[in-house]
């Protein structure tokens, strides 16, 4: 008819003609599958719906409605099947489809079981072997990139005895337990917190799950390192506090950079000041999509509190001295605030000053990560963790605990043998608290404070602003 929609439903090749189009004026269409909100993830995963006055037929409502004329008998899928298979002939069923007859619908039917249903739970073992309780015999929960290229790598250079890795499924944790060494790999996190072997966890999981995870393995009585952040609300960090207080095992977080030895270094040179320091961070931290987890305030609480707050960490290491005050300054292009192209402005307890500009719109070819430290007459920059410039810095100082002098660049400017953010010295020295049950590497006081002032930025940078 005139005007009529043509819509696509699947995959097909097409011979379409202009002509036909033209004269009758036809719309053509190609249907999503399953129908609008597949491939949102507010949709599949929050199951955020549209609104029906403006979007009729979402993928929730599609599968709503095919259910009900299944249930109500309109529509009988039944009649669809031409073959039925036992999983036992699952190739044949292939075989079929793949072309070897007609078919239309094929089931492949499985053996009724009796009894209880099976746990789905599991544990396999990896290695056999003993541990040795209490010298630092670790659990992970989580078998990510970071936790399989940087994380676990570090711990076992600290000697830390690897013993069991979870992960949600399963399958990423016997892959990772099996190539880095582990006894076990288990989908049972809850079993692994209750083994008496285990008397660490390590938690390298998504963000939202970080103080949760925490406080049941302070709970559980565990020494506990988590990667960044600790948490993601006040609430949440008032729950650890608690759980700290109640079970005071070592309590560490990931806040590495403070550990790299350039910055050891120049914390060393530091501690002679006499004024206030006054600190220059430029974090050329790289766009990501809208959609990427770490950007939604539930699950990965955004980007400031969840990475920008190695920052804060790290001018708190710097200055040596509570943080007192913050300002976020967020952009704002056509009126919209963007949370991750932000200025946060810090004050410490002794007069000492911090800027730390986290922004998203670089190029990457750029330096990730650029410091300078002013205080006394004399500068410090840090390129990048690759390189180290004084001025009016005694050169000898700074080179006594640097690889070597780069010839290429006048002294005082010295060079590290590759870039070293401080992830194995942390681990080392968590390692050997829980060893010795000496002190935390980072005091707790220190680490809710850092967490406590993270969250508060965090909160500001996504309301646009403001000072706390």
């Amino acid at each position: 008819r005139k005007r009529g929609r043509l819509v696509l439903v699947g995959v097909t090749g097409l011979a379409l003609k202009r002509d036909d189009f033209y004269r009758k004026e036809l719309s053509f269409q190609v249907s999503c599958s399953y129908g609008p909100g597949r491939y949102d993830p507010q949709h599949e995963d929050k199951g955020i719906d549209y609104p029906s006055a403006y979007v009729r037929w979402t993928e929730a409502r599609n599968f709503s409605a095919v259910l009900d004329l299944m249930a109500d008998g309109r529509l009988d899928p039944l009649e669809l099947v031409s073959h039925r298979f036992s999983i036992s002939e699952a190739p044949a069923a292939y075989d079929v489809i793949a072309g070897g007859g007609k078919s239309l619908a094929v089931v492949l039917t499985y053996p009724e079981k009796h009894g209880p249903p099976a746990v789905a739970a599991r544990t396999v073992t990896l290695r056999a072997g003993a541990a040795e309780a209490g010298r630092g015999t670790v659990g992970v929960i989580g078998a990510g990139n970071f936790a399989s290229r940087m994380l676990i790598p570090a711990l076992a250079k600290a000697g830390a005895q690897l013993h069991t890795i979870a992960s949600a499924g399963g399958v990423s944790a016997a892959v990772v337990g099996n190539a880095k060494g582990f006894r076990q790999a288990t989908t049972d996190t809850r079993a692994m917190l209750d083994d008496a072997a285990i008397d660490t966890i390590v938690i390298a999981t998504r963000h939202d799950s970080h103080a949760d995870w925490t406080v049941r393995a302070l709970e559980a009585g565990k020494h506990v390192f988590v990667e960044k952040p600790l948490a993601l609300t006040e609430p949440e960090l008032g729950r650890v506090r608690n759980a700290l207080v109640r079970n005071p095992g070592v309590l560490c977080v990931g806040f590495n950079r403070r550990f790299a030895p350039m910055v050891v270094e120049a914390r060393r040179l530091l501690a002679r000041r006499a004024g206030p320091l006054a600190v220059s961070m430029m974090v050329n931290a790289g766009a990501l999509p809208r959609d990427h987890w770490t950007r939604d305030p539930e699950s990965g609480g955004g980007r400031i509190v969840g990475e920008a707050c190695h920052f804060i960490d790290l001018a708190r290491a710097l200055a040596g001295s509570p943080i007192t005050s913050l300002q976020v300054t967020v952009a704002r292009p056509g009126g919209a605030a963007v949370e991750d192209v932000a200025a946060l402005q810090l004050g410490f307890a002794d007069g000492s000053i911090a800027s730390v500009q986290y922004l998203a719109n670089g190029h990457r070819s750029f330096p990730k990560e650029r410091i300078e430290l002013i205080w006394d007459g004399k500068i410090l920059g840090l390129d990048n963790f690759r390189r180290l410039k004084g001025w009016g810095v005694n050169p000898p100082t700074v080179r006594s605990r640097l690889a070597f002098p780069a010839s290429r660049f006048p002294l005082p400017a010295f060079h590290a043998r590759g870039q070293d953010k401080g992830h194995e010295a942390l681990a080392a020295a968590f390692i050997a608290a829980v060893r010795q049950s000496a002190p935390p590497p980072i005091s707790p006081d220190e680490l809710l404070e850092v967490s406590g002032w993270s969250i508060r930025a965090g909160e500001l940078a996504m309301a646009g602003g403001g000072s706390a």
